[in-house]
């Protein structure tokens, strides 16, 4: 049976995307059959691996030294605050790093709202919640966040060794909290077994779900890209045999002209 590529002209993508953009579904389709789960598998990769984020980079602490210091007056011991911290969303204006601070006084729930006003940078989602304070004590916290992708380890961390009383946290960068596809046939006229891509995609906020399915998508074609240009067959790589030819032509007619001679 001869395979045959659709119409391209045909692929159309249908999204349903929630009103804050940050939950959406991507139905693509009609793909040649078996490439839903190429298509699909591949940029399910990029967007949890690849894209820009902000994540928290480091944490200080007024009065804590290390992350197993106790911390006078807080529910929280400092592991469960910095865990609080690490899985806390920033908006991040500009290539940073920034800094972002908070001091407040119990009794108090403290969540990102308490943050002090930064133009450089901002919690995604200010009801976030951070530790609880009791009456008469008081936390000072600074926020160190800048830029990735991934995740980053903070043995990997160049710049690990930080002064007393900065404590390195590992780093989520990926904007990309859920990502999923499923597969489904489709039909294009009589033929049933082409392939429908179904994407469910949530991000943290900092972008929307079409914006992260987007960049992601640019960043496997630039990839697809490389290898076009430089497989490409052209004037280029004929010309080493059309020369070949010429100078083979030459020797004969050369050989010739001295049997001439010669005779």
């Amino acid at each position: 049976m001869e395979y045959i590529l659709p119409d391209l002209n045909l692929l159309k993508v249908e999204k349903n995307v929630s009103s804050d953009g940050k939950s959406g579904q991507f139905v693509i389709e009609p793909l040649s059959p078996g490439y839903g789960v190429t298509v699909g598998n591949s940029i399910r990769r990029i967007l949890l691996s690849s894209l820009e984020g902000a994540a928290v980079k480091s944490v200080k602490i007024k009065g804590v030294e290390h992350e197993f210091s106790p911390i006078k007056g807080l529910k929280e011991d400092a592991v469960d605050l910095i865990l609080n911290l690490k899985t806390a969303r920033f908006a991040l204006n500009g290539d940073g790093p920034a800094t972002i601070s908070l001091s407040v006084k119990g009794p108090k729930k403290i969540t990102c709202a308490d943050f002090k006003k930064n133009s450089d940078l901002e919690p995604i989602d200010p009801d976030h919640y951070l530790a609880t304070i009791d009456k008469g004590s008081q936390l000072e916290i600074d926020v160190e966040v800048d830029k990735g992708r991934g995740y980053l380890p903070v043995e990997k961390r160049t710049d690990s060794n930080a002064p007393v009383g900065t404590i390195m946290v590992d780093s989520i960068y990926t904007p990309v909290k859920k990502v999923k596809y499923e597969v489904e046939n489709t039909r294009v006229g009589s033929v049933t077994n082409y392939d429908k891509l179904v994407f469910d995609i949530t991000t943290d906020g900092s972008i929307s779900a079409s914006q992260a399915l987007n960049t992601a998508t640019k960043i496997m074609a630039e990839h697809l890209s490389v290898i076009i240009d430089a497989t490409a067959v052209g004037d280029v790589e004929a010309k080493p045999k059309s020369a070949k030819k010429k100078a083979t032509k030459k020797a004969k007619a050369d050989e010739s002209h001295e049997d001439i001679l010669e005779g």
